[in-house]
């Protein structure tokens, strides 16, 4: 199978430890992943706030940075989810039919371990007390269901712990955080208070801009409590611990 990662534009400006996680771990399970090193955003900043026509490029970018991979792989169910469902928005309205053809092919990092490889025992290793946050794109636009749950639960050392009211949505929602600042914080304050209440020592969600947003108020807070991407549990071994 050929397949490529794509690291995303978040994980490659502030969170580059998390793409190298991915090809760590793939690569443990032999899957040799590329790079494509024309890869760049994925259009969902432009797609989300109406700007259809100057997506249009950076989808034209995506589609041949990723022609003739049989898979494409990305740590991140918002941006899984904006090329599956919104490319093909802007490939109509191009009348370019080939820049919706990635589409189908791409995978969020738990649907590609699960359903393409098989795979729910990655031989990981984390000693530690573990609470998931499922982010709103892969909840509910994917429906990677509880596949990111497999996975953990299998992982050795971890202590997982339920999280209250993990269906709701933590108030990141990409500029929805800058334009309604106010009801983004008290979303993420509430989320906050439901991950200090499970005494977990580390929050793992699939998307580290979900991350970014409930690890601010949790280091806000002096909880102690560390936030950490699912790619970099389940890449984690004994001799990292």
């Amino acid at each position: 199978m050929n397949v490529a990662v794509l690291v995303t534009c978040i994980n490659d400006a502030l969170f580059p430890g998390t793409g190298k996680a991915v090809f760590r771990l793939l690569r443990r399970l032999g899957v040799d992943a590329d790079f494509p090193a024309g890869q760049t955003c994925c259009a969902q900043p432009m797609v989300n706030t109406g700007y259809l026509d100057e997506a249009v490029p950076v989808v034209r970018s995506f589609a041949d940075a990723f022609a003739g991979y049989d898979a494409i792989v990305t740590p991140s169910g918002s941006c899984a989810g904006s090329i599956r469902h919104q490319h093909s928005i802007v490939a109509r309205r191009a009348g370019e039919p080939r820049l919706a053809e990635g589409g189908p092919k791409v995978y969020e990092l738990s649907e590609f371990l699960v359903d393409v490889l098989g795979v729910i025992d990655v031989n990981a290793y984390f000693p530690h007390r573990v609470t998931y946050h499922p982010t709103c794109h892969s909840l509910r636009m994917l429906g990677v269901g509880d596949k990111p749950l497999r996975l953990l639960r299998e992982v050795r050392g971890l202590d997982l712990v339920d999280l209250p009211a993990a269906g709701e949505c933590c108030g990141f929602g990409g500029t929805f955080a800058v334009k309604n600042a106010e009801t983004s914080t008290a979303m993420g304050a509430d989320k906050a208070r439901h991950v200090r209440g499970t005494g977990a020592e580390v929050l793992v969600a699939g998307d580290n801009s979900c991350l970014l947003h409930i690890g601010g108020l949790l280091s806000r807070e002096r909880s102690g409590v560390r936030v950490m991407h699912l790619a970099d549990v389940l890449a984690s071994t004994e001799q990292d611990a």
